[in-house]
């Protein structure tokens, strides 16, 4: 007798996708996949792993960017895209990152009295990428201080001397500015011949990253009803939405950072002249 109603569809995993269960695979350039939600379909020509992206680009030389992870399809299977795994060794540099000549192997030194102050936690870590080996050699400690509206306060719990000197680093240390009033204040004050202020004149550090590094012209030009990180988050089309892509974005930016040669000659002068007065040793 023939069974009318086929064959008893709970005996098999029914739930199951028809194309089947999507697996990891990596963003291996020159693959192409199909991303599902578009139908944009495309070969991988950039993997950016600080922000977690793909971009495809179709045969018309088009190209859109995805964020990794589900929603494609590899040779017509689903796939979970990750970026691929680094495979690098490489040999120790000759030169450190500012440019100074790489003394490998030496042990930091203890750390001096005296102190560089920066503004936030981005150009700490910045001030790190570039001049930090330079800096545990000379003993030099970098503190951020979360905005420079209780630098008075902050130098108040210090208290700098002749051998308890603090170079401070402002962004937007132009005339007229909040921060040049500050700086001013702080010069005239008691403990001001024991603080050198400096400043460059972007209006954050990420201005000091030059744009070129990251494919740009320019830094977008940002209304200033909008706060302006989020605001060149939005112009180039990265997430914006919270904190933690503020975050990421700093980390792509930074990602783009190998040496002195990829900063604006406005900050390098500036942080050259603070570690120059934080290490000037006093009679």
């Amino acid at each position: 007798m023939t069974d009318r109603y086929g064959s008893d569809v709970l005996s098999t995993d029914w739930r199951a996708p028809k194309r089947g269960r999507a697996v990891e695979a990596p963003a291996e350039l020159g693959a192409v996949v199909e991303e599902v939600t578009t139908d944009w379909v495309g070969e991988i020509v950039a993997v950016d792993r600080d922000l977690h992206t793909v971009t495809l680009e179709d045969r018309r030389n088009r190209r859109r960017t995805f964020p990794l992870g589900a929603g494609f399809l590899l040779e017509g299977k689903p796939v979970l895209l990750t970026a691929p795994v680094r495979r690098t060794a490489p040999a120790k540099p000759t030169r450190t990152a500012s440019g100074s000549v790489a003394v490998h192997d030496a042990k930091a030194r203890v750390a001096r009295a005296s102190r560089i102050f920066v503004e936030g936690r981005h150009d700490a870590e910045l001030v790190e990428k570039v001049w930090g080996d330079d800096l545990r050699i000379e003993g030099v400690v970098v503190e951020y201080l979360d905005g420079i509206d209780d630098l008075s306060e902050h130098l108040r719990d210090f208290r700098p001397g002749p051998h308890r000197r603090v170079g401070v680093l402002v962004d937007h240390l132009v005339k007229g500015s909040k921060e040049s009033r500050i700086a001013d204040a702080v010069r005239r004050s008691p403990v001001g011949q024991h603080v050198l202020i400096v400043g460059h004149p972007f209006i954050d550090v990420w201005a000091a990253v030059k744009p070129a590094r990251l494919g740009l012209q320019r830094w977008p030009d940002v209304p200033r009803h909008l706060e302006w990180k989020k605001g060149v988050c939005q112009q180039l089309g990265w997430p914006h939405r919270d904190q933690a892509d503020i975050a990421r974005a700093w980390k792509h930016i930074l990602g783009k950072v190998q040496s002195f040669g990829d900063l604006e000659p406005a900050l390098l002068g500036r942080v050259e002249e603070l570690i120059d007065f934080v290490t000037e040793e006093q009679p």
